[in-house]
C-alpha cells in the first residue's frame, strides 16, 4: 500500500499549488524531477559560479531520485501584498536583486539539449520575447520573492526559467510589483497607486537604459495578452490552471488589458521623462 505521508524529517511547503510534494529536509529542499530540471540545475550552478547567491543552490539528486536544492531562508509574501511589501523601498531593493542577477546570468550558454518548462496547451503560442539576451526567472510573483529584514532578498522557484531578454523580465516583475493592474484586482495598499511613479522607481534602481524605458509598455502590453492566451489553453486541460482560471484569472487579465491600454502612455511618459545613458 503507497504511503502518501511524508517521512518525520520532512515538512512539506505549500506554495502556489502548481507543484505538488515538495518538501524541506533539514537545510535542504527536495522537488519532484521535471524533464526541465537537469537544465534549471545546471544554470542555477552557473549562478552561484558567477557569484549570484541569491538562488537555491543545486545539490544533486536523494536517494529516492527526488531533486536536492538548498533551502534558502526567509520570509514569502503571499497575495493579496501586505503593506510592508508594497513600499518603494522594496521595488528599489527587487529591482536591484533582478540586475544582479541578469548580470550574473549574461554570461551562460545553455546546453544543446536544454530543456525548458511549457504550461500544457501552450507549445503553440508564440513567445513575446524573442531574440534571447540571456536566461533568466521570468516568474515573479510574490510567492518566488524571499524577504529578509523587510525588503526582497533572494529567489526561488525557478522552474519557468528560460532564453529571454531583460526587459521581459522587467515587465514580468513591475507586473505583479507596481502592479500593472487595475486597481479592482491590486492589493488595497495599492488601490490608489502611483503606478507611474513606481514603475519609475523600479527603472531608475535597476538602471534601465533609454531603450528598455521605451520598450517597456509595448512589450508588457503583449506580455498580458500572453498571458491571457495561455492562461485559457492551460485552463482547458490542467485542474490546477482551470482552478486558477476560475478563481479570478479569466476576470483580472482582461481588467489588466483594458487598464494598460488607458493607463500605458502615463506609465511610458513617466519612464521616459529622463532617460539616463547608461549600458543594459
Amino acid at each position: 500500500m503507497r504511503n502518501d505521508q511524508p517521512a518525520p524529517d520532512e515538512e512539506p511547503l505549500i506554495g502556489d499549488g502548481v507543484t505538488p510534494d515538495i518538501v524541506r529536509v533539514a537545510d535542504t529542499v527536495r522537488r519532484p524531477v521535471r524533464p526541465f530540471t537537469a537544465t534549471i540545475q545546471a544554470y542555477l550552478a552557473h549562478l552561484h559560479q558567477a557569484g549570484f547567491s541569491a538562488a537555491p543552490r543545486p545539490l544533486g539528486f536523494d536517494e529516492q531520485g527526488r531533486e536536492v536544492l538548498s533551502f534558502v531562508p526567509g520570509e514569502v509574501p503571499r497575495e493579496p501584498l501586505p503593506p510592508e511589501a508594497t513600499g518603494d523601498e522594496v521595488l528599489i531593493a527587487l529591482a536591484r536583486l533582478i540586475r544582479r542577477l541578469h548580470d550574473a546570468a549574461q554570461g551562460w550558454t545553455p546546453p544543446q539539449d536544454a530543456v525548458w518548462a511549457t504550461p500544457p496547451g501552450t507549445a503553440g503560442i508564440p513567445f513575446v520575447d524573442t531574440g534571447a539576451e540571456l536566461v533568466s526567472h521570468r516568474d515573479y510573483c510574490p510567492g518566488n520573492v524571499v524577504f529578509r529584514n523587510g525588503l526582497p532578498a533572494a529567489l526561488i522557484d525557478f522552474d519557468l526559467a528560460r532564453p529571454t531578454t531583460r526587459i521581459y523580465d522587467i515587465a514580468n516583475a513591475l507586473y505583479w510589483w507596481a502592479p500593472l493592474a487595475h486597481p479592482k484586482d491590486r492589493t488595497p495598499a495599492l488601490t490608489d497607486a502611483d503606478i507611474p511613479h513606481r514603475a519609475a522607481v523600479f527603472a531608475d534602481a535597476y538602471e534601465m537604459t533609454h531603450q528598455q524605458r521605451h520598450e517597456l509598455v509595448p512589450l508588457a502590453t503583449r506580455m498580458i495578452q500572453r498571458f491571457h492566451r495561455t492562461s485559457r489553453a492551460a485552463a482547458a486541460l490542467d485542474p490546477v490552471f482551470r482552478r486558477f482560471w476560475e478563481e479570478g484569472v479569466k476576470d483580472r487579465l482582461p481588467r489588466a488589458e483594458a487598464w494598460l491600454a488607458h493607463e500605458g502612455p502615463a506609465i511610458a511618459d513617466r519612464l521616459t521623462a529622463t532617460t539616463p545613458d547608461r549600458k543594459p
